[in-house]
């Protein structure tokens, strides 16, 4: 099978993990999805991952967090996708939840949250929301 949209179907395997209340998860590995995941655990949504060699391209095995029995993660939405990308300019990064979310902006300078592309003053494509 193959895959169009790596980070969307990763964004599904997570989701369907913490409905089901699984505590790890294996998705494939991605230089994006080391990237996106990074700030998924500096924002304590994740408790952790962990790259695994094999022969092919390598699996990233996720550690989720849960708080008092609920994921951390509610809800992850895929928002610019190879159909239909969704580019911002610096004024109009968005804004989550009134700033209880998250979203995740791939900027010139790399991937980063909505607040750190508004203090840098950086637009880009908008590749995520978690809340």
């Amino acid at each position: 099978m193959s895959r169009t949209d790596l980070i969307a179907d990763a964004f599904t395997i997570i989701r369907n993990a913490a409905l089901i209340k699984r505590d790890t998860v294996d998705i494939p590995a991605s230089n994006t999805l080391k990237a996106i995941l990074d700030i998924l655990k500096k924002n304590e949504y994740i408790e952790n991952f962990k790259l695994m060699e094999d022969s092919k391209q390598g699996m990233i095995k996720v550690y989720l967090r849960y708080l008092s029995g609920k994921p951390a993660i509610k809800n992850i939405k895929r928002i610019s996708r190879p159909g239909l990308r969704v580019y911002v300019k610096q004024e109009k990064v968005p804004s989550v939840l009134r700033g209880r979310g998250l979203a995740i902006v791939s900027t010139s300078k790399g991937i980063m949250t909505d607040k750190d592309a508004r203090v840098g003053h950086l637009g880009g494509e908008v590749i995520a929301y978690v809340w």
